[in-house]
């Protein structure tokens, strides 16, 4: 049973390409990039539109709400029917996305992390509405610098899930994601499930992404991303719930609450905050040594030829 999986950096043209494979081959899409499983949010997600999902069936779309965050176990736990029923049917799947967690945690499981205890859950809250994210950050940099180092200052979830794992254990979050990570020159484990996967990776040089990225951000802005967050506000959203945490919706919160002068500044936080998204996007997919890097624009061809190599059982790039 054939898997396909497009990943990438944010705005890379991982939705284009999907579009186009999947109706192009037969296929039908499963998303883990773990914004657009929210169906409040859209402009600052780049979800795909409805031509495009009425095009190719879609899914893992649009399943929750912001006010009930989906995480990468629960994530597994969903797609994972989804996508063997699929393959069961005949259906080519393609998994599409960058949100590379999620992704592992499909295809190569969990790492070991005890449920967190309601007392440590607790304290968290209390700790975050007392004194912010500021001193959970303090924390790991005392106790966990490598996962200090590796979330960003806006993923509020996460630092604080790295410090209740702490509390919890007495170890570092980072030592148990060292563990699996050791097993992860590929993500394909056939103790988790049977398909036969071909990975491409979207690679798009700097410069020409950075340019990307700023006129994506300037296109969200111009759609109306200031006005998407205001209704959430109004609709009795906090601004504090997971994805509103997330790039682009975290800068817009704090330009509502005028933290920034005008928004020529917060455009160019969100540049600054995705270019850096994106770096650490291809640190983490630069660990699967089985993906295949393609430029989407200009080896466009090269890619189908791939796919329908892959599909024919042919031997395909290495």
């Amino acid at each position: 049973m054939k898997v396909i999986v497009i990943s990438g950096p944010t705005a890379s043209g991982k939705t284009d390409l999907s579009v186009e494979l999947a109706s192009h081959f037969g296929g039908e899409i499963v998303n883990f990039d773990s914004l657009l499983f929210y169906k409040e949010i859209n402009i600052g997600t780049a979800k795909p539109t409805p031509l495009e999902m009425g095009t190719v069936p879609h899914h893992m779309i649009n399943i929750r709400s912001i006010s009930g965050p989906m995480n990468a176990a629960d994530f597994a736990k969903e797609a994972f029917p989804i996508i063997d029923k699929l393959l069961n049917d005949g259906k080519n799947v393609f998994l599409v996305g960058g949100s590379g967690f999620y992704l592992q945690a499909l295809l190569k499981g969990m790492y070991d992390s005890p449920t967190t205890p309601s007392s440590i859950l607790a304290r968290s809250d209390q700790l975050y509405k007392a004194e912010g994210i500021g001193t959970f950050r303090d924390i790991l940099l005392n106790n966990d610098p490598i996962s200090y180092e590796r979330y960003h200052f806006n993923d509020h979830y996460r630092i604080r899930r790295a410090v209740e794992h702490f509390w919890t254990t007495g170890s570092p979050l980072s030592s148990a994601r060292e563990m699996k990570d050791l097993s992860n020159t590929t993500l394909n484990n056939p103790t988790i499930h049977n398909w036969d996967l071909l990975h491409i990776y979207l690679d798009i040089p700097k410069d020409e992404h950075a340019h990307i990225i700023k006129t994506r951000t300037e296109r969200m802005l111009q759609s109306g991303l200031i006005e998407e967050v205001q209704g959430l506000l109004k609709n009795g959203f906090s601004g504090l719930e997971k994805p509103l945490q997330s790039i682009g919706y975290k800068e817009a919160l704090n330009y509502i609450s005028g933290e920034y002068k005008n928004l020529s500044e917060c455009q160019e936080q969100i540049i600054i905050s995705t270019r850096q998204l994106a770096k650490s996007q291809r640190t983490w997919f630069n660990r699967d040594q089985s993906k295949i890097k393609f430029h989407p624009l200009e080896e466009r061809k090269e890619i189908f030829l791939q796919v329908d190599h892959f599909f024919k059982g042919l031997k395909v790039q290495e």
